[in-house]
């Protein structure tokens, strides 16, 4: 994959455009931040996003794909607020490449399907060729 920006992005922290070169993805539905078990993990964004960044890094691991091939991410926050969105942030910056990140976007929310859940995200990723 190949990043696009332009000279207008000045946002360090996403790619305004990638090129998928290998035609190959993987499309991941919304992840939510419950564990293995199906319990919910804590009731603060910082943890919430840990955990939805792990079921995430499952996901990928499982059809050989890692962090890195992250193509495109999409981000549900409930609600929108500096905190929620700060603790995202610093979580989020664990996990994905900041050298070459992927395109993204972020949505403030009113309700997710859960009403304790803060946070969900879906993500495309490009398949490693094989």
């Amino acid at each position: 994959m190949r990043p696009i920006n332009p000279p207008h992005s000045n946002a360090k922290s996403l790619s305004k455009g990638m090129i998928v070169e290998t035609g190959k993805l993987l499309i991941l539905s919304g992840h939510v931040p419950m564990t293995p078990e199906g319990e919910l993990v804590g009731m603060g964004i910082k943890e919430q996003t840990e955990q939805v960044f792990e079921n995430i890094g499952a996901a990928l691991d499982e059809a050989g794909a890692g962090f890195k091939d992250l193509v495109k991410i999409t981000i549900f926050l409930c609600p929108m607020t500096p905190e929620t969105l700060n603790g995202f942030r610093e979580v989020r910056d664990r996990y994905i490449n900041l050298d070459c990140p992927p395109t993204s976007s972020l949505v403030g929310v009113s309700a997710l399907v859960n009403p304790d859940f803060l946070v969900e995200i879906e993500v495309i990723a490009e398949l490693p060729q094989t």
